[in-house]
This record gives C-alpha cells, structure tokens and sequence, in this order.
C-alpha cells in the first residue's frame, strides 16, 4: 500500500518543479522577443550589403579580393561550433554536437587538419572532456551579441586566411525558423561566396570614392563581419526559443504527473478509510459476539 504522506512529498516536489518551469518559460519567452527582433533588424542590412557587394563584383572592372578566393586546396580548416553558454533547451546542444561528429568522421582523411573554436561553453566543455583539438573558446559572446566583437572575430579570421593559415572556415549552427523550429546547418564562412550579378539589382555604373579596389576590401570585410554577426544572433534566436518550447514541455508533463500522483493518492486514502472502517466494524461485530 502506497504510503500517503510520500506521495504529497512527492505531488508538492512536482508543484515546485512546475512553478520552476514556468517561471523559466516565461523568462525565455521575454529573452526570445529581444533575440528575434535582432534577427528581424539585422537582416535588412545583411540583404543590403550583400546587394552592394554584387555591384562591386559584378561590374565590368572584374574586382576579386582574397576572402573571396578559394585555396587550392583545402588542408587547413577551422569549424566554429555554436552552442549556448546553459542547458535545460531541449535537443538545441546535443544537435550541433552531433553533426560536428559526424562531420569529423566524414573527413577521417584530413582530420589533423580540422580544427574546432567553440562559441558556447557546452559545446566547450563537451569536446574539451573529447580531447578534441580546440583552437579557442570564445566567451561571454551570447549573452550581449554585438557587432563589434563580431567584427573583430572576422577580422582575425580574415588576417589568418590571407596569410594561408587557414584555407576555410565553417560555422555549424542552430539556424533560426520560428520559436519551435530550428535547423542545424553548416555555412562556409571563408571564403566568401560571390553574390550573383543579379543580386545586386540594377547594373548602374557608379562613380566610387574611393576607387572600387579599396572599397571593395572594406565591403568584403563588413559583409564578412555581418554575415558572422547574423549567425550569432539566429543561434542566440534559436536558443531562447528551445529553451521556450522545453520548458512548456516540462510544464505540461509537471501537470500531468500532478494529476497521476494526485489519483494515486485519493485511491491509497479511500482504501485506507476503507480498510480502517472494516476493522472497526469487525470490532463491532466481535463485541456483539
């Protein structure tokens, strides 16, 4: 028989839990408004630079700029791992792991080649227990996502791609749909793929200041660094909306096991006032007897 005051231990350790996870859906729903209107604003000027670096590469002057030139052959490669910094946001971590896995044992062939930098301390903290070869760690990046750091981190980039230290760079991310829905993707970073000629719209020749070469540098630079912001900010997105629907899922199942629990104990209660007026009616009748 099921011992009563265990199970309302247990129904008010499950209450708890449950006010916990609604507490924590409603912080992720507020986080996840912030992150979804840097995504939203960020696009607008990613489409925009995007179209100005189609003009410049696709005009008559035949431009080319070493970010946009792929090496001969690639030895060298960095994959950038994005995860978050905490847990409790559902299958959003241990997806991106997961392809980065099995991306490794795609090219067994070159593995000494790839390197990993991490943005995310779970993804850190996983391939560091791996021994897995870590370039860097990037840190306290999440939770401000900012275009200058991310400006900074494609500089750096483009410093060691110039100079042959590295000949790609690959970003595996959350990719940011909607609040439940979230696609593990791999973008090639560097180098940069050419916009087509039609993307840059109208082919009007303009007249440049500076020329087109150094302002083709400078564009190619800033696209890079907005290309890379906006990848942070979808998987920052991404997070918070995992992070959403996990904690719902927690909430409902916290409900459900409220009202088993709950059942449990009003079937062992009646039994045992079943039980204890028995006794006293077999009490009855032996003292009658």
């Amino acid at each position: 028989m099921p011992n009563l005051q265990h199970i309302r231990k247990r129904i008010q350790a499950v209450k708890n839990t449950e006010q916990i996870t609604k507490a924590m859906k409603m912080v992720a729903a507020a986080k996840f408004r912030k992150a979804q209107e840097a995504v939203v604003s960020a696009r607008p000027f990613s489409r925009e630079i995007r179209s100005i670096l189609g003009r410049l590469v696709g005009g008559e002057d035949d431009l080319a700029h070493p970010l946009m030139s792929a090496h001969e052959k690639v030895e060298n490669e960095d994959v950038f791992v994005l995860t978050s910094d905490r847990g409790l946001c559902g299958s959003f971590n241990s997806n991106v792991i997961r392809k980065v896995e099995h991306y490794l044992l795609d090219h067994e062939d070159r593995r000494d080649g790839i390197s990993l930098s991490t943005i995310g301390n779970k993804g850190y903290r996983y391939f560091k227990k791996q021994d897995a070869p870590i370039r860097q760690n990037v840190e306290d990046l999440l939770n401000k996502p900012t275009y200058r750091r991310a400006l900074v981190l494609a500089n750096d980039l483009a410093t060691r791609y110039i100079a042959g230290e590295v000949d790609r760079v690959t970003l595996v991310f959350n990719e940011f749909r909607s609040a439940i829905q979230q696609d593990v993707v791999f973008r090639t970073l560097l180098p940069i793929e050419a916009p087509a000629a039609e993307e840059g719209g109208d082919m009007i020749d303009y007249l440049y200041e500076p020329e087109k070469g150094k302002l083709l540098d400078r564009i190619v630079r800033r696209y890079l660094a907005n290309q890379l912001y906006l990848i942070i900010v979808e998987s920052v997105a991404s997070e918070h909306g995992a992070r959403m629907s996990a904690m719902e899922n927690a909430t409902i199942n916290a409900g459900e096991m409220i009202q088993n629990l709950t059942m449990v104990y009003n079937k062992a209660r009646q039994a045992a006032i079943t039980r204890e007026l028995m006794e006293i009616v077999g009490g009855a009748e032996a003292l009658k007897g």
